[in-house]
Order: structure tokens, then sequence, then C-alpha cells
């Protein structure tokens, strides 16, 4: 492990960082990401002009990350005993994931479509999307929030405990920063095209392999082999046609999984996107939302069951040779 932790260790503090994140949630106030978008967008709007935006979107992006990343490795080694120093990736951990989250954000939707209450669904809705769901209908904001779990999936969860498991609580650090600088810069936009590119592309690199392990949990927790087939039909031949190298294995694989056809038209900025189709079965309806947010949990605990299950192995073996 690039972390210098054990194959346990990496099991142990998964754990704990998931028990963390479901028992306590997202910190109500000082939390760490919300610093860093205002000092990223502080970076931004003293580079991101004049000449050579690309070149200073790459240098921004390494004032912005580098010198966090580099402290939160420094803090991990230099933590006095064995149990300061797993607590420190633990918590570190605990600060990056979302499961939460996507939780708190996206049930509370599907109990405002349960009540007719599109009002609040709608408001709810905004919160999470970047397309405009003033006039959205139900089905509408049920396809968004589930498009949204399954995407943060990966992008929240999965893809942090990756590069947690590789690099402990630097690694999932820095996978959480790539992340939040691409959701604040990447954006095909004149403001951004150029200078956010380098953030763009770094992310699609650090996402590459985990959104592909999270599409393949998606087909193998899909209900049947029927569902796992479907998932992987979505995945092969509906991912190629989206815009985004890692979402659309993502949320093709899911919406395979779930039988449901998400993708489709959505509205940005008053403008109609015809998005390529995602899934192949019916139209996403609030019930659904549950069903998402269970896909992803169940995602996150079958990779701990996982590591967690090599783990003992590895240590079952070192016995017997010993």
């Amino acid at each position: 492990m690039l972390s210098g932790l054990t194959l346990a260790h990496i099991a142990f503090l998964l754990a704990a960082g998931i028990g963390l994140d479901l028992l306590l949630g997202e910190a109500r106030r000082w939390h760490p990401l919300v610093g860093f978008g205002k000092w990223a967008a502080a970076i931004e709007a003293r580079l991101n002009h004049g000449p050579v935006r690309f070149a200073k979107g790459l240098l921004g992006w390494l004032l912005a990350v580098g010198p966090l990343v580099a402290l939160s490795v420094f803090g991990c080694k230099l933590s006095g005993s064995d149990g300061l120093r797993l607590a420190a990736h633990a918590v570190l951990l605990y600060f990056c994931l979302g499961l939460r989250s996507l939780r708190e954000h996206n049930l509370p939707i599907a109990h405002a479509l349960r009540q007719g209450d599109l009002a609040t669904a709608r408001r709810l809705t905004a919160r999470i999307v970047s397309r405009d769901t003033g006039k959205a209908g139900a089905g509408e904001l049920a396809k968004a929030s589930a498009e949204s779990l399954l995407e943060n999936g990966n992008d929240a969860v999965f893809g942090t405990l990756f590069w947690f498991a590789l690099g402990g609580g630097p690694g999932a650090l820095l996978f959480r920063l790539a992340n939040t600088l691409d959701a604040m810069w990447g954006y095909r936009t004149a403001r951004f095209s150029a200078f956010g590119c380098a953030a763009a592309r770094i992310d699609d690199l650090l996402n590459f392999l985990p959104a592909r392990l999270t599409a393949l949990s998606y087909v193998i927790l899909a209900d049947g082999i029927g569902g796992s087939r479907r998932a992987w039909h979505c995945w092969r031949t509906q991912a190629p046609q989206w815009s985004s190298p890692n979402a659309g294995p993502v949320m093709a694989s899911g919406a395979g999984a779930l039988d449901l056809m998400l993708g489709g038209p959505a509205i940005y900025d008053g403008v109609e996107e015809l998005r390529p189709p995602l899934g192949c079965g019916r139209p996403a309806e609030a019930a659904d939302i549950n069903r998402a947010w269970r896909l992803v949990a169940r995602s996150a605990a079958l990779w701990l069951c996982c590591i967690g299950a090599l783990a003992a192995l590895l240590h079952l073996m070192e016995r017997l040779h010993a």
C-alpha cells in the first residue's frame, strides 16, 4: 500500500471511516471542504484571466491541492503513536466521505414526491443538480435524484474508498479535492473551458478505475442474473455515448441494475439538452430514489467485505506458515 498501512489496517479504517460518516454525517460547521472551496475560489479569481489559461489552471490546481495533501501526509506520518496515526487516517476518511450526505440530500426528495409536494421536491433537487428544476414534474425530479445518487456513488463514496485503500487518508483527500475542483472549474464555458481543463482531466484520470469498479458493483448487486446482464449490457452499449468517460459507465450500469430509463432530455440554463439514454426500463418514480440509495450503500458494503475477507485470509495464511 502506498500509505504504508497493512491490509488489515486498511480494512479496519475503512469500516471506521464509514461508521463515523453514518453516525455523525457531514460536519455542519467548519467543514474542511467548505474552506477548501473558498480557497479554490480565491485562487481562480486571481489566476483566471488573460492568456495561457490552461497553464494557469494547472498552476491553480497545484496551489489548491498540493499544500493540503502534503500537510495531510506529514500529519499522518508525524502523529506520535500508532493509535494516533491510525486515528488521523480515519478522521481524514470521515471528512472525505459523503455516504450519509447522499441519503440526507436525496431521501427527503422521495418523501416530498410521495406527499405530492412538488414545490419542496423542486427546491431540494435544485440543491444537488445543476439542471433547471423550476418547472420539473415528479418523474423528472425522481430521475434527477436517482442519477445524482448513482453518479455520486462513485464521486462521494467509492472513489474515496478506493484512493484511501491505495494512499490512506492523504489518498482520499487528494481524490476529494480533485473531485471538488472539477465540480467548481470543470465546465465547458467561456470562463472555464481553458482554465478548468486541467482540473477536469486530472479528475478523469483519478476516477478511471474507481468508476469502473463502481459500475461493476452495480452489475454484481443488480436483482438476479437477468438484472446483472441488463446492467452489463447498458454499461457496454450506452456508456460510450455519454459525454463523461467515467460518469457514463457508472450511470448506465446503475440504470440497468435498477431497471430504469434515465438520461434523456434535461434543461440547463433554460436550454433543453438532449442527453443519451441510460438504462432500458421504466421511468423513475419516488420509490426509485430509495432503491438507488440502497444500491450505493450496498456497493460500499460489498467492497468493505471484500477487503475485510482478503485481510482475514492473508492473516490466516501467515499463521499457517508461521
